[in-house]
């Protein structure tokens, strides 16, 4: 049995990456984006398993809805797959070597915004009180990494 883990461990490795090769490396916006977008989907299901959530009828968990929460997290990486191999394609038409990270960080910033307000949302949802300058301060980003103006 220690052979076979031995060896799933192996390829997951490998797949892992090669995966961060598309992404471009593990940078510190993809270690907080990642950790916010787990924290978010805990406490999107604590949300519902305690009835507060707003995304069904009852307020309560439902199997479909973490489903599709999952779906957008795994497009929002998606995205940011994107926004990478745009920068990589920057990096690469200029004829050098640099190493251009436009895109990605744009990004990386809008949703590391969205998911921190989605979880000051979710622990509001809870009873855990917000501090008004934190949700300020997070929307503010989130719209300005966005291009909205208000």
């Amino acid at each position: 049995m220690e052979k076979y883990w031995g060896e799933i461990v192996r390829w997951l490795a490998a797949a892992i990456g090669v995966i961060a090769g598309w992404y471009g490396g593990w940078t510190a916006g993809s270690r907080v984006l990642v950790t916010l977008m787990v924290v978010d989907y805990v406490s999107g299901c604590a949300c519902a398993l305690t009835g507060h959530s707003t995304k069904t009828e009852t307020g309560h968990f439902w199997s479909q809805v973490a489903f599709l929460g999952l779906l957008k997290k795994a497009l929002v990486m998606a995205v940011i797959l994107v926004a990478a191999q745009l920068d990589k394609a920057l990096g690469s038409a200029g004829g050098g070597s640099e190493n251009v990270v436009m895109f990605r960080s744009a990004a990386e910033f809008f949703y590391i915004a969205t998911e921190a307000l989605s979880i000051t949302e979710n622990a509001g949802l809870m009873g855990v009180p917000i501090p008004k300058p934190l949700r300020k301060a997070l929307e503010a980003l989130r719209d300005k990494n966005d291009g909205e103006e208000e």
